[in-house]
């Protein structure tokens, strides 16, 4: 598992994250003193739909005031997100050093490190006390981590009864191949898909009860397409995905986008309850 964990963290490496970030809004000329969850909303999001898909998850429960854990944060945008609009005090936990320090220096910068907090770790091993969340969250993470059952049972560990489980996830359909480099996975060494109906088996035999789901496949194909047509439009954004994935952007996103269409992968969304 340790040669594993530091591949996947390799996978996502980017030297300086923070620093690019912060040189990219210079570029533009925005004050870094008065910094804004819009000014990096392009690239604090690292999955399909962005910004948008997070606030549609968020308005699922009620979120006011909650103590939420964001599972496989990234750079920490929803949990930004939460702080903020939802009175939220957001936990994030990532396997990525680089992340972490990333989502720390951007807190920081919007003004939100005094609700938000994050911890390098993994999250087949949670650092938390049993039943320290009121909600737990995921979003395209479950891809790179082999041993689902263990997953969501540390995520049913560390929620409260009666707690909430949300997901927004990319999930294999059928038994057709998978092409690479995906954007969780440059070969298919570092990815792990499996089925909703797998995940279902798992979250219901620990006691959880499905409260919705909705496939998300076709928002996802939209918002590809219109990603394309902006990008040929007027080039890539100052910051954008285009900040993390370098120069594999474009077959990264390109392969998923064909696989959704396809019906090879699926992307879905939904909540459990404890």
């Amino acid at each position: 598992m340790g040669n594993l964990n530091k591949n996947i963290e390799n996978h996502y490496l980017k030297e300086a994250l923070f620093e690019d970030i912060i040189n990219r809004l210079k570029e533009q000329e925005i004050d870094l003193n008065n910094v804004t969850r819009e000014d990096i909303s392009g690239v604090d999001e690292f999955h399909v739909r962005g910004a948008a898909v997070s606030k549609e998850l968020a308005s699922t429960i009620d979120l006011k005031g909650a103590h939420l854990l964001d599972v496989g944060c990234g750079l920490g945008g929803p949990c930004r997100m939460l702080a903020d609009e939802y009175d939220c005090h957001a936990t994030g936990i990532d396997l990525s050093n680089e992340f972490i320090r990333t989502a720390n220096g951007l807190s920081k910068l919007v003004k939100l490190d005094n609700k938000t907090t994050f911890i390098q770790g993994d999250a087949t091993n949670l650092p938390f006390e049993d039943q320290a969340f009121d909600v737990v969250w995921t979003q395209h993470v479950q891809m790179n981590i082999p041993d689902k059952k263990r997953l969501y049972s540390e995520i049913n560990r560390v929620l409260k009864p009666e707690g909430h489980f949300l997901y927004y996830d990319i999930f294999k359909k059928g038994e057709q191949e998978v092409q690479y480099p995906m954007p969780w996975a440059s070969h298919a060494n570092l990815s792990f898909l499996f089925k909703t109906e797998e995940m279902d088996t798992i979250l219901i035999d620990m006691g959880f009860s499905k409260i919705q789901s909705v496939n998300q496949t076709q928002p996802g194909i939209d918002f590809f397409d219109a990603l394309v047509k902006r990008f040929q439009e007027f080039g890539p954004p100052k910051i954008g995905l285009n900040v993390l994935m370098g120069e594999t952007t474009k077959p990264k996103l390109m392969n998923l986008v064909t696989h959704f269409k396809n019906g090879v992968l699926a992307l879905e969304s939904g909540v459990y309850k404890k």
